[in-house]
């Protein structure tokens, strides 16, 4: 029975052993993730260099990983090499080693399915908020099953492999000591000179690029990038010259000073189709909620039934685009109005306070200034970014427990955020202030739970959390007719961004569509807008709506002012390192190393082709980003501050 194993097991350096696990657990990782994407999304050239590029970064990983059992051998001594108790600890310690391993390929697995990336700087902020992201993890997954079942399978691999191998334990000369010292200090110092994560970009196919990684090698290097440096990583221009090039693209941002705020001359702002000007504005950013999803953008599964039929009382904007891939580049867009700058969001970065976001605007104007939040408000530093722009702000441990249906980890369901948002609004009118108030909701995010008996679709899936979020609106539109103050108030429906952004190229312009709905009955007629928009518009569109000051200071455009003048149409994309420029159907995408690549985009089916350069688009794109990123790194984003 046992004849396939040899009488005299093979002699193997622990550190040798922990290395062939760690190969054999990231290739074995990357075939699934490969054969999950589908082959057939790439060229054979493509995959070939998925697994040769990929063992590349494995090795490069492998150096770090060894260096402690490197260290190790070299410290313990000759006596206590071959005592039984010491091979005995090897053996638990190489069941430790590869429990971490197979875990963390599970995890990366459980990421890929989230982003269709390897682990980023998304995955090093996680870590800050442990809490959360746990809470997710353990709703979301059976995790005791999944550590048993890792741990079964570590177990009978070591038992099997227990019949072929044993450790080195003969005794260590000084030089190969010294060998062993030297090996710990050299690979990982060649390993950093040689290998750097823009190794993966070694295709145009953003699959293959992914695929190539290696998580671990990835996450080092995120943590080392979470904050880049435009000027530093990308292509610039002298900055006399793009700010001007600024200007001549229509982009005259004028100082927030006291003067500014203290202008109120209503009649004129534009009013676009408005009747009137609304007194109060309730902005909805719906968590993920893509425009692929709802019927009036072309869904056929009838998952927002509310929405679809709300469109036909609504100003509904055809084709606006996201900026970025994760809530807080939402934020970003959905008060201060910025281009997306890459590494962190404004919203999760230091010194973000008192900048000249619309609640501070509109503050400064006597409106009462709500962000309420579904979740805990300490993630991603959302409770420091809103209150520090004068944002009264309200998250879910505001809420009374009996208001509360259902929760989970990520928040509160949507209708008992929005029942507390109505109640705060309620109590606020009173006061006969007018008031700008975002809601932020959190159903449409994994594990997507929801209160039972709501909808016609089960819990857990994706599909059922954007039915609830649909139903749960509905229900606060409902709601909010019944209010005195509802036909005063402008409602702002618009996805914080896309439920999915992966392609086959670095920024899918189809991924990015989002919705947006304008509804206020009373004040405005139905219809469509289907100029190409930036979710960064919305912000001056809204002060322009309401006839105050400052739309002026924003790198957005008043969509409606836009639209009479017939200004150009474009829209920014990013992720967190590829910046992109849509325009005139040809997509600019500035990447580090200073890389520029321009796509031509299909105008229907928003499908993207390796174009030729178009330098006057690169030139419009690096000043847009290059101008944006100076502004927040030199403190002209605040408010009271000149322009740049």
């Amino acid at each position: 029975m046992f004849t396939l194993f040899r009488k005299k097991p093979y002699i193997v350096p622990f550190s040798l052993f922990i290395s062939g696990m760690a190969l054999a657990i990231w290739l074995l990782l990357r075939l699934v993730l490969s054969l999950q994407v589908g082959f057939s999304q790439m060229e054979s050239s493509e995959i070939i260099g998925i697994f040769f590029k990929g063992l590349w970064f494995d090795i490069a990983a492998l150096t770090y990983l060894v260096v402690p059992w490197l260290l190790l051998s070299a410290a313990t001594p000759n006596a206590l090499r071959s005592k039984a108790w010491v091979n005995k600890a090897r053996w638990l310690m190489a069941f430790l080693v590869m429990f971490g391993l197979l875990f963390g390929a599970v995890s990366e697995f459980v990421f890929w399915q989230e982003f269709t990336t390897r682990f980023n700087f998304i995955a090093v902020d996680y870590l800050i908020y442990t809490k959360e992201v746990i809470g997710n993890i353990r709703e979301s997954y059976p995790v005791p099953l999944i550590l048993l079942g890792i741990a079964l399978i570590v177990m009978t691999v070591l038992f099997a492999l227990s019949k072929l191998i044993r450790f080195d334990s003969e005794q260590q000369s000084a030089k190969k000591k010294l060998s062993l010292i030297s090996a710990a200090i050299a690979l990982p110092v060649l390993s950093y000179q040689f290998a750097n994560i823009d190794q993966m970009e070694f295709s145009k196919n953003s699959y293959a690029n992914e695929l190539a990684g290696n998580g671990v090698f990835s996450f080092s290097a995120a943590a080392r990038r979470n904050e880049l440096d435009y000027d530093k990583f990308y292509i610039t221009l002298p900055q006399t010259q793009a700010l001007g090039l600024l200007k001549s693209i229509g982009v005259n941002r004028q100082p927030t000073g006291a003067a500014g705020i203290a202008d109120n001359n209503q009649d004129a702002k534009p009013l676009g189709p408005f009747t009137r000007r609304p007194k109060n504005v309730v902005l909805i950013s719906a968590e993920s909620l893509s425009a692929s999803y709802l019927g009036i953008y072309g869904n056929k599964e009838n998952l927002t039934p509310y929405l679809d039929k709300l469109a036909r009382e609504s100003l509904v904007f055809d084709k606006l685009f996201a900026t970025g891939t994760r809530t807080v580049r939402g934020l970003d867009a959905l008060s201060i109005a910025i281009p997306p700058i890459p590494g962190q969001a404004i919203v999760h970065r230091p010194n973000s306070a008192h900048l000249a976001t619309i609640g501070e605007l509109l503050e400064a104007k006597n409106y009462a200034t709500f962000f309420i939040y579904g979740g805990y408000g300490v993630f991603d530093s959302m409770n420091t970014y809103f209150m520090g722009n004068d944002y009264k702000v309200f998250d879910r441990t505001d809420f009374d427990e009996a208001t509360i249906q259902s929760e989970n980890v990520w928040g509160v369901d949507d209708e008992s955020l929005f029942n507390n948002s109505l109640n705060i609004l309620d109590q606020h009118v009173k006061t006969g202030q007018p008031f700008f108030a975002h809601i932020m909701t959190t159903s449409n995010h994994r594990p997507y739970t929801f209160p039972a008996g709501k909808i016609d679709l089960p819990q857990g899936s994706r599909e059922g959390a954007v039915k609830y979020t649909d139903y749960a609106i509905g229900q606060l539109i409902e709601n909010a007719k019944t209010k005195p103050w509802f036909k005063d108030t402008l409602f702002v429906i618009v996805a914080d961004h896309c439920a999915s952004v992966a392609g086959k190229t670095k920024l899918p312009v189809e991924k990015y569509h989002i919705p947006l709905f304008f509804y206020a009955p009373d004040l405005l007629p139905a219809g469509h807008y289907s100029r190409i928009a930036s979710q960064i518009d919305i912000v001056p569109t809204l002060l322009d709506v309401l006839g105050t000051s400052g739309a002026q200071h924003f790198y957005g455009q008043s969509m409606f002012e836009a639209a009479a003048k017939k200004a150009p149409e474009r829209a920014f994309i990013s992720n967190y390192q590829a910046l992109g420029y849509y325009k005139n159907n040809k997509l600019v995408v500035l990447s580090p190393k200073q890389s520029v690549e321009t796509y031509q985009i299909d105008p229907q089916t928003l499908e993207a082709h390796l174009g030729s350069t178009d330098v006057n688009l690169v030139n419009e794109a690096v000043v847009y980003y290059q101008t944006t990123a100076r502004a927040y790194k030199h403190g002209d984003l605040k408010e009271f501050i000149g322009a740049e």
